[in-house]
């Protein structure tokens, strides 16, 4: 069976889940020491097969001296020489790593060495046997009729490196098994910061970056620990900072919230108390006005009453315009920002304004709409303020995920205020909107000189919350 040694490092057996980098490094060393086994194993063969090729040609070479000799006294009894050769052969009996056959000049076997009585029954497997047997030519002796073969036999001599090559075996797979728990243990030990940063990590995606790395004496992991703590510790303030900022924004958009509520509260007093006092006031300054017409000194007080009751019932209007802006939900935002620039010409004559508006692809909130209506009066009124410009431009562009309301005027900016010198306070109030809602205000110098004021705000807007 054919072995995928790189699907066997890089999976667990039977399953498709990554290998730990602690087994990986495991299999490695023992797949290191088993090599290195194997390669004293190879050596260790070609060791014993030159022994024993040495062994098999030094018996040969004595095998043949003594046949020599033997045939050579053999000869001098011609009469006798057949017998006198089997009978000598018979009490010879065998000789090591050899086997002599006597045969006729037919071919018949008239003597062969009787088997060997050391591992009887026994034989190395036959690659084996064909991998250590050497290759030494066979030897013929001839004396009359009968012709001996010195044949080589070093199978006892095989087999003999056969049971070597088992225990070796056993010894090498004990060692093997002694190699891995060795290195188990070893990378264990040696793997227990790494245990220490995967679990500082997992708390960090967590959210968590408490946890702070030890130095252990190892270069490498020292370096990654060092790194790992400076990022925990910027992390954490990270997290400190996002989580006062969510907080910040949360008050403020309930801030905001709240002062919605009580500039509501304050334009009901002021419409129903206030405004209706005028009014009555004012109806009853005229009715005195009518009835005293023989009466100079009277007529022109009741007169005066009137025209400054008219005067205060525009002021108390121009208030109630700015606590209360259009009613949320007729029209949609950008009915809305034209309602409040039609309004804000009216009482400006003086400052030409250019109002261009788009309608969003998706309903806004009322807490949207109600931001962008808050900047655009704050925005207005900053350049009658502040500004001194001739010339103002609102514009309000709709995109799929957040809509953008710019205010460009032709004043001074913001570097030398033209009207007074008082700090604008309205400027934060409109920034504070824009985060409240998880938007961003900008201010850039127009092209024409002056100011102008972005607000970009999603259209996702996140929870009311109320204090």
């Amino acid at each position: 069976m054919k072995i995928d040694t790189a699907n066997l490092l890089r999976y667990r057996l039977g399953s498709s889940t990554p290998i730990s980098l602690h087994a990986r490094l495991s299999l490695i060393i023992t797949a290191l020491f088993a090599l290195a086994l194997m390669a004293g194993t190879a050596v260790w063969t070609s060791e014993a097969r030159n022994t024993i090729h040495e062994e098999t040609e030094a018996a040969n070479r004595v095998a043949a001296q003594w046949l020599s000799v033997l045939v050579t006294e053999t000869r001098r009894d011609p009469m006798r020489a057949e017998t006198s050769l089997v009978t000598a052969l018979q009490e010879i009996g065998r000789i090591r790593a050899h086997v002599i056959e006597a045969s006729t000049t037919r071919g018949e076997v008239v003597y062969r060495s009787p088997g060997p009585t050391y591992k009887a029954g026994r034989s190395a497997p036959e690659w084996f046997a064909a991998r250590l047997t050497p290759q030494l030519p066979l030897r013929h002796f001839a004396t009359g009729d009968l012709q001996l073969s010195l044949i080589p036999d070093p199978s006892r001599s095989v087999l003999d490196a056969w049971d070597d090559l088992r225990a070796l075996s056993g010894w090498c797979l004990a060692l093997l098994l002694l190699a891995w728990l060795g290195s188990h243990a070893a990378l264990n030990r040696a793997l227990q910061p790494l245990r220490a940063i995967d679990d500082a990590f997992a708390r960090g995606a967590a959210g968590s970056f408490d946890r702070r790395l030890a130095v252990g004496g190892v270069p490498e992991l020292d370096r990654l620990a060092h790194s790992y703590n400076l990022l925990a510790e910027r992390l954490d303030h990270s997290l400190a900072d996002n989580t006062r900022l969510e907080a910040d924004q949360r008050f403020a958009h309930a801030l905001q919230s709240r002062l919605e509520e009580d500039r509501r509260a304050i334009a009901r007093e002021l419409h129903d108390e206030l405004a209706q006092g005028i009014t009555a006031v004012r109806a009853i300054a005229g009715a005195i006005q009518q009835r005293s017409t023989d009466q100079p000194g009277i007529h022109g007080s009741a007169q005066a009453i009137v025209s400054m009751a008219g005067q205060m019932h525009d002021g108390v209007r121009a208030i109630l315009q700015r606590l209360r802006p259009p009613s949320l939900g007729r029209g949609g935002v950008d009915a809305a920002v034209k309602t409040l620039c039609e309004q804000w010409s009216t009482l400006h004559p003086d400052i030409r304004l250019k109002c261009s508006t788009e309608t969003p692809g998706r309903e806004v909130d009322d807490a949207l709409q109600l931001t962008v209506q808050r900047l655009l009066q704050e925005g207005l009124t900053n350049v009658v303020r502040h500004a001194g410009a001739s010339e103002v431009d609102v514009a309000l562009h709709c995109a799929d995920s957040s809509i953008e309301l710019r205010i460009t005027d032709n004043g001074c900016g913001l570097g030398a205020p033209c009207t007074d010198d008082r700090p604008r306070y309205g400027l934060t109030g409109m920034q504070e909107r824009t985060l409240a809602l998880g938007g961003e205000l900008r201010f850039e110098p127009a092209p024409r000189g002056g100011l102008s004021v972005c607000a970009t705000l999603p259209l996702d807007t996140p929870t009311e919350t109320t204090i």
